[in-house]
């Protein structure tokens, strides 16, 4: 039996794909990957955002609209202002991260890319991520696209996320051990 999380999976990953091909056909990928991250962005920042798109007290008419306006106002792609309609007009704006996310997998796979989560405890300089990019670039291979996080209970370090491994070094989970080590001590 599907769970919930497997039916948002399947319907999300289905609009990605065709808002893929139809951005393959305009030779608008990198457009509407940009706009895509962009709305992945304020969908983090702000709690109004998620509410609105989460909420199913909210009206259907008045998401739409709202999405709308927020997609017109950040300078979205035309494809991208229509796509986002579609999901408002179905009623399935709940469903917009887990499309962002098979949208940014599908194009990173076609393109043969590896997507690197790095999260750490403030965000890293230009001259640090470059650092950090290089290094996954010559562990990885050549096509290595960096998504950056930020997570203030790190301390310190860095945690590193490609696929199914991760290289916890983050000050964290260093004190943790130590802490264990020093309850197993007494």
């Amino acid at each position: 039996m599907a769970t919930d999380s497997n039916i948002v999976n399947v319907v999300a990953e289905r609009y990605a794909l065709a808002v893929y091909e139809l951005a393959d056909e305009g030779r608008i990928l990198d457009d509407i990957a940009q706009d895509l991250k962009d709305l992945q962005s304020l969908l983090e920042e702000s709690e109004d955002l998620k509410m609105l798109i989460s909420s199913p007290l909210i009206d259907t008419d008045k998401k739409k609209i709202a999405i709308e306006k927020v997609i017109k106002q950040a300078g979205a792609n035309g494809l991208t202002q229509r796509f986002i309609a579609v999901i408002a007009r179905n009623n399935r704006l709940f469903i917009l991260p887990a499309t962002i996310e098979a949208f940014l997998a599908e194009l990173a796979g076609r393109r043969g890319e590896i997507t690197a989560e790095i999260t750490s405890a403030k965000k890293l300089n230009k001259t640090q991520m470059d650092s950090v990019t290089n290094v996954l670039r010559g562990a990885l291979g050549n096509k290595v696209t960096v998504d950056a996080k930020i997570d203030s209970s790190l301390i310190g370090g860095l945690i590193v996320k490609v696929g199914s491994r991760m290289i916890d070094a983050s000050l964290k989970t260093k004190l943790q051990r130590l802490q264990l080590a020093m309850k197993g001590a007494q």
